[in-house]
């Protein structure tokens, strides 16, 4: 029985040339071959199955070569290219640093270096896997790598760069070597099965490439897999069961009832998935990557990102074309949430059906009593007590949106209004406020109470129209009798929390957070600081600073309130201290406070 030999090791390139996906690389090697510039050691790091230690024993074979070519590869004919491929070469030496990690290892390979070479100019010294060296060995190995003899050269191979020390970094040539990309795995892999004379159809080839996820060694495993198990007649149904892999079928028809707005039959198919074994995190990542190839298949400029095989390719084109752009963005952000949110989750399935019934929905009529496109969440009116009784309507006033507002939400602050007139009478100059010869003009705080705090029990307040949102304070005074009352730092810290009393349930964790948060009034006495501990917190309180700067506005009678906020120094404490904090900072100005409590031992409630 003849001996069989795996494809990855019978189809292992032997020259430069036949390297796949690694031009860049293989053509620097060679030119530094051609005008002898070669350096000491080389590092070659990258995913596994890419082709590192091949070019590492390509590149030892070319520079031991008597007689190269002139393309810069290894004539195969001459004593060392000879010895090389007979495996009985003494210029070529391979170390596994992953079972030969320790110093005495790295010592006798020092002890070696010093031997110079029988045949050939050169010593090639391959270390792979050269990261699972302990830190004693890489120690013990930095002034060999720095300084080797003339004929000695090195070449380290990882796929962990970053478990390397630095030290061994800044002393080699570091080449970086790319995935295989899944057009030249494929082409490869047409290739061994013509020279083996297997049939294979390209889709089948192409779902091995895009499993295999870069590595050639990984591609040749499998497709030595899918030739056994199919008796060299390699098809794409053959390999989809081989494989256990979730076949392009689902997703179309997925697709096709996502377009039709089908929730039930979008159920009954990831059911089926489930009842063949797939897991759920695999199927939901596998859709997102559909509903991104039927995105770039829509314009023929990123028609070149599809990497699927040509029967397929015609399939994507003529379904991307049933599919609105708004539809895919939207599809893939539910896809790529339901992904983040899969390993949390304590019911798995119930979040990715969550996901499909949401995809469906995106593409119903809005008209629809069940379906169409949710709502835009926005932050409804929350200044509001209990409903009023309807007052009888007044004649129309030419007042901003400001005035009304104020009138609603300040009743503390409610001028007592005459009896309005039965018609309005036109004035040369229309003002925003009513007239102030029909109301009693309200008290002006003056300095003196500044020290004194104007909180008060809240009176009942009208519930706001909805069609009346809150608005922004004009820049403009609106009125020549305007006058903005005067506040201290105790009434703004009131209204402030009054106002994330007033936070609905979904801005529970803002409100936690506002409750621990002291408002700071600066030196024009209408500007407030807010001090936060990260930027995630800046950005939610800038999005909340409208409402708080009207709420405070109305509620203090100040048209010129205005909030600001930036983010804590360090050491800056910005949280509400609390009665231990207290009690210690007390101490620290008095220590009696402590003798005190010992003596006693009182203790802080």
């Amino acid at each position: 029985m003849e001996n069989y030999i795996v494809s990855a090791r019978k189809y292992r390139p032997s020259t430069f040339d036949t390297v796949v996906g690694q031009r860049a690389l293989t053509t620097t090697l060679k030119n530094a071959i051609a005008t002898q510039k070669l350096a000491h050691a080389y590092l070659f790091c990258g995913p596994r199955g890419v082709g590192k230690t091949t070019c590492a024993r390509i590149f030892a074979k070319t520079i031991n070569c008597l007689h190269p070519t002139e393309n810069g590869e290894a004539c195969n004919e001459c004593e060392s290219c000879l010895a090389f491929n007979e495996q009985r070469s003494y210029n070529i030496h391979e170390l596994d640093a992953a079972s030969n990690n320790s110093v005495e290892d790295i010592r006798s390979l020092i002890e070696q270096v010093r031997i110079p070479p029988q045949i050939g100019r050169y010593k090639v010294y391959i270390i792979d896997e050269v990261h699972m060296l302990s830190t004693a060995a890489f120690n013990a190995f930095l002034k060999t790598l720095e300084e080797p003899p003339q004929h000695a050269i090195f070449i380290l191979a990882t796929t962990e760069k970053h478990k390397i020390l630095p030290t061994i970094l800044s002393r080699c040539q570091i080449y970086d070597f790319n995935r295989i990309s899944v057009a030249d795995t494929v082409e490869h892999l047409e290739n061994v099965a013509k020279k083996e004379h297997i049939e294979a159809e390209p889709e089948a080839l192409n779902v091995i490439a895009q499993k295999a996820d870069g590595g050639m060694r990984d591609a040749l495993s499998i497709f030595d897999q899918a030739v056994s198990f199919t008796n060299g007649h390699i098809t794409y149904s053959s390999v989809i069961e081989n494989l256990n892999v979730l076949d392009y079928e689902y997703y179309f028809k997925l697709t096709d009832c996502f377009l039709e707005n089908n929730v039930t039959d979008c159920l009954l198919i990831f059911n089926d998935i489930l009842r063949k074994g797939f897991d759920g995190n695999h199927f939901i990542t596998g859709l997102s990557s559909h509903f991104r190839d039927l995105l770039v298949s829509r314009d023929p400029a990123t028609l070149k990102l599809l990497e699927v095989g040509a029967s397929i390719r015609e399939r994507y084109q003529t379904q991307a074309q049933k599919c609105r752009p708004q539809f895919l963005y939207k599809a893939m952000k539910l896809c790529n949430d339901c992904d983040l949110n899969y390993r949390q989750s304590k019911n798995k399935r119930l979040l990715v059906e969550l996901t499909l019934i949401q995809v469906a929905q995106l593409t119903a009529e809005p008209d629809e009593p069940n379906g169409g496109p949710s709502p835009k969440k926005t932050l409804n009116p929350i200044f509001s007590g209990n409903p009023a009784a309807p007052q009888p309507q007044q004649p129309a006033s030419p007042q901003p949106g400001y005035a009304a507002s104020l009138q609603q939400e300040a009743p503390a602050y409610q001028p007592q209004h005459a009896p309005a007139a039965q018609t309005a009478q036109p004035t040369p100059h229309k003002s925003p406020l009513p007239n102030p010869q029909k109301e009693k003009k309200a008290p002006v705080m003056n300095a003196a109470s500044l020290s004194t705090s104007i909180k008060r029990q809240p009176a009942p307040q009208p519930v706001r129209n909805a069609a009346q949102p809150m608005q922004p304070t004009p820049s403009a005074p609106v009125s020549e009798n305007w006058e903005d009352y005067i506040f201290n730092e105790k009434d703004l810290d009131y209204y402030w929390r009054d106002f994330t009393n007033r936070l609905p349930q979904e801005e529970a964790a803002n409100a936690g957070r506002m409750k621990n948060i002291h408002p700071k009034l600066l030196k024009d006495q209408t500007t407030f600081e807010v001090a936060v501990d990260n930027e995630m917190v800046q950005k939610n309180m800038q999005r909340l600073a409208p409402q708080i700067e009207n709420y405070l506005r109305q509620q203090l009678h100040n048209r010129k309130i205005k909030m600001t906020v930036r983010i804590s120094e360090a050491g800056e404490v910005v949280r509400a201290y609390s009665q231990p904090e207290k009690f210690q900072m007390m101490s620290k100005k008095n220590p009696s406070l402590q003798k005190l409590k010992d003596e006693f031992g009182l203790e802080l409630s």
